[in-house]
């Protein structure tokens, strides 16, 4: 009985250390397991600081950009018809003219002197004609005589007519009002017929030919306004009309080609210089958000707006685009507020905590197509 007795305690003061291992043992993994769920727990219960803006209702401009070359209004070169010596330049490089100013003259004497010789001539035949028309009232000469003077007087009217145009010809004038290029001839120099004495370009409007796909053909009007830059002018916009378009569209690229017109008072666009061109198709009001408060995922987008403090995610459809702003088609009301900043650390349920003032985003998306 004792030696049970015995075996049994033995037993058990064998036990001890085992269990007391497993006690400190399990007394380590709750130690070890207690915090990282009471930080969780805090984590869970932590509010996200986040941003809201309100959906706003404001004028969306649908809109199409293309390139150009900028052209003058009127252009030309003047050159000489006949080859001949200069005998005086009016002009100076760069040069602003009016229609109708004297810009060079050539040689003329022989054809002054020719004028002078038939303007004459012509004074004389035509006294003789009227001496003739009298004498024939009195029937003192024949008709055919009369007749005879008459078709010479004319001849001769015809051949003075041709010196004075001839005399004109050697004088060059501009045809039109504009801005003079570089000048190419010099008083007393010899020059042939044909040869480039300078060119003249009427720089008040300036033309601009550029392409639009044909699917846009019956939203683009004669009249229709267009808005043109370039990199000399990084923050101005030239505002002009189109003018004209193709009657035919490019069978091998498919594009239409249209002209616009565009009012350069102060001469700062230059023909040559390469014009990006922004078409205005149409204007209307649309519910907007910023960019930022979308949030993409596969083929679907998402916002987040706030309810009772806590973020619940509601999927939207997506319109048109503007550089940093989106068209609303539907999954918002007008100013509801949503999540603009903070919303990629949200979940759905999230607590949340607003900083600052609702920002209103309303955005004049007319600054390009005005």
């Amino acid at each position: 009985m004792s030696n049970n007795s015995s075996a049994g305690k033995s037993s058990l003061a064998s036990r001890i250390p085992l269990l007391l291992i497993t006690a400190v043992l399990v007394g380590l993994i709750i130690y070890l397991q207690w915090p990282a769920s009471e930080q969780a727990q805090k984590s869970f219960k932590r509010e996200v600081p986040v941003k809201m803006t309100k959906v706003v209702l404001a004028e969306f401009v649908d809109s199409v950009e293309a390139v150009g070359t900028a052209r003058a209004n009127e252009q030309v070169l003047l050159t000489s018809k006949y080859s001949n010596l200069i005998d005086e330049v009016y002009f100076e490089d760069g040069q602003v003219v009016k229609k109708g100013d004297l810009l060079v003259k050539f040689t003329n004497q022989e054809e002054l002197a020719k004028v002078s010789e038939l303007e004459a001539n012509l004074s004389e035949s035509t006294a003789q004609l009227t001496r003739l028309s009298e004498l024939l009232t009195s029937k003192a000469t024949s008709k055919s005589i009369v007749d005879q003077q008459t078709a010479k007087t004319k001849a001769i009217e015809a051949q003075l007519v041709s010196a004075r145009s001839k005399v004109e010809e050697l004088t060059i004038r501009a045809p039109f009002s504009g801005v003079l290029g570089f000048r190419e001839v010099s008083r007393g120099s010899y020059i042939n017929a044909g040869s480039v004495i300078t060119n003249l370009d009427d720089l008040s409007v300036i033309k601009v030919d550029f392409f639009l796909p044909e699917r846009l053909l019956t939203q683009i009007v004669i009249g229709q306004k267009v808005s043109a830059s370039n990199t000399a002018y990084k923050n101005e916009q030239f505002i002009g009309e189109i003018s004209a378009i193709d009657s035919r569209i490019d069978a091998s690229t498919r594009m239409i080609k249209v002209r616009a017109s565009i009012k350069n008072e102060h001469l700062k666009l230059r023909p040559g210089m390469l014009l990006s061109i922004e078409v205005l198709l149409a204007t209307e009001n649309t519910l907007q958000l910023p960019e930022s408060a979308i949030i993409p995922i596969e083929d679907k987008h998402y916002v987040f707006v706030v309810i009772d403090n806590k973020a619940v995610r509601k999927a939207i459809v997506l319109g048109r685009r503007h550089p940093g702003v989106v068209e609303v088609a539907s999954g918002l009301i007008e100013d509801e507020n949503v999540v603009v900043e903070g919303a990629l650390k949200l979940r759905d349920g999230a607590a949340v905590k607003v900083i600052g003032a609702v920002e209103d985003t309303a955005t004049d998306t007319n600054d390009k197509g005005a």
